[in-house]
């Protein structure tokens, strides 16, 4: 069973836990179950500018394909100088690995040509915004107070 992710839903609107079967009649994880989890997965780029996205949410889960006790994850990277493959591929494993059902993880990622701003869910795109407004904010005005300080000094 494939999904392909749904890259205008909004960060507040995750699957409900208690909604979703733990696995399928035939013993396997339902792929909504793999996007539920693949929401504890930060995008460390995001974490490092204070917005704390997860990857679903930026839109970088472009597939959920689930396979028996196999799932494969395709994820679409920010940008083609990533150098967070391999800590995705850590998370991804042992988030999505630790699921009742979960045999094998693969992780699939792209060239970073993909990826845009478009793909992000709109909650993301707000928050992710109000943090570079507040961050914008704050460097002005310690610019305003260092010019200050300076003529202040002459």
């Amino acid at each position: 069973m494939s999904v392909e992710s749904e890259a205008s839903t909004d960060v507040e609107s995750a699957v409900v836990p208690d909604t979703i079967d733990r696995v399928d009649a035939d013993g396997s994880v339902p792929a909504a179950r793999v996007f539920e989890r693949l929401r504890d997965v930060v995008d460390p780029c995001s974490a490092a500018t204070g917005s704390n996205l997860d990857v679903v949410a930026m839109g970088l889960v472009k597939s959920v394909d689930v396979d028996g006790g196999h799932v494969d994850v395709e994820m679409r990277l920010t940008s083609p100088m990533c150098h967070m493959v391999p800590y995705f591929y850590e998370e991804v494993e042992g988030k999505v690995g630790g699921l009742d059902g979960v045999e094998s993880v693969e992780l699939d990622t792209d060239a970073g040509f993909e990826w845009s701003e478009e793909l992000m869910s709109e909650g993301a795109r707000r928050k992710r915004q109000a943090v570079l407004d507040e961050q914008a904010a704050r460097y002005e005005a310690e610019r305003s107070a260092e010019r200050t300080g300076a003529s202040s000094d002459a």
